[in-house]
């Protein structure tokens, strides 16, 4: 896989030492949209292991938000009022190097459909959770008929009333989203809403752009989350075309994250007073509802907190 991303013979040997730490997957799609021959194209950046990753300062940690402390169940992690999260997969189809789960313990969490019951016996005692997350890994890694076990346990709980399914692979493996998919995340009672993963416009493009277009167009509410990367979208030029392609496609962008803290991704981290800067930069340029809210996350506090 290294060689199939052309890289000059320096930054081979350094992503060989670096995919030790963490492994290299990148989609053919994705792969495909890639600039050949150019070592700073912002899509090979998301997923190019680098020698920067062996060296990360003391701040940086395997688990920045404190994910260990909000286990409630195998598989189950609560940090605010009102919604839980599972663990549905340590799976993904592509690992971003940024990931603020690359160290997680997955190998802990439920496989078989059994292992989840303590998560549903405790999901069905707890009224005040009216929200449950899929997350991972990626939960579209799951077929489509083990994500319809998931899926169907948790919407005969009734006091949930909303399915959120945090996901990549609509923009890294757009073939993923099919009809089937679609008839899944609408018939049931909850409501469904998708939440994708897109950092930058060249990712907004050819079967990327289709799969997100069938989601919009099937009456799901999809939503955008973007990670603030150095050297990848720091700059107003592309966040305001990757907000305006995603608005034009009737995604509507969330959040714009500060990076997470954790260890081998001190590379990527962008100052905040420059993040501040450029939610000003898409103010000046964009309609309101086409800026996301400027987040971070610290373990502890009852909600992302904004950066204004």
């Amino acid at each position: 896989m290294i060689d199939r991303l052309g890289l000059p013979h320096d930054l081979r040997a350094a992503a060989r030492r670096a995919v030790e730490l963490f492994p290299l997957f990148v989609t053919d799609s994705f792969l495909r949209r890639m600039q050949p021959g150019n070592p700073h194209d912002p899509l090979l950046l998301q997923v190019l292991p680098l020698a920067a990753e062996t060296n990360s300062p003391a701040e940086f940690t395997t688990d920045p938000l404190e994910e260990a402390s909000a286990h409630r169940a195998p598989g189950l992690l609560q940090k605010y009022v009102g919604r839980a999260l599972m663990i549905s997969t340590g799976a993904c189809a592509i690992h971003c190097r940024y990931c603020f789960r690359r160290s997680f313990p997955y190998s802990d969490e439920p496989r078989r459909l059994a292992d989840w019951e303590p998560a549903f016996s405790q999901l069905r005692a707890d009224p005040s959770i009216r929200e449950i997350i899929l997350s991972g890994g990626d939960p579209l890694m799951l077929s489509d008929a083990r994500l319809a076990e998931i899926v169907g346990r948790l919407d005969e709980i009734p006091h949930l009333d909303r399915l959120r399914v945090h996901t990549r692979l609509p923009i890294v493996l757009p073939s993923r989203v099919t009809g089937r998919l679609i008839e899944l995340l609408r018939g049931i009672h909850m409501t469904s809403i998708v939440v994708v993963h897109a950092n930058h416009p060249a990712e907004i493009v050819g079967d990327c752009r289709d799969s997100l277009r069938l989601l919009v167009a099937s009456g799901l509410t999809v939503l955008n989350q973007t990670v603030l990367l150095a050297g990848i979208n720091d700059a107003a030029e592309p966040l305001a075309e990757l907000n305006l392609r995603l608005v034009n496609l009737g995604v509507m962008p969330y959040y714009l994250h500060q990076l997470d803290r954790v260890t081998g991704t001190a590379h990527f981290e962008v100052p905040v007073s420059r993040g501040l800067e450029l939610i000003e930069e898409l103010r000046a340029r964009l309609p309101g509802y086409a800026v996301p809210q400027y987040v971070r996350e610290v373990p502890g506090e009852q909600h992302k907190v904004p950066l204004v």
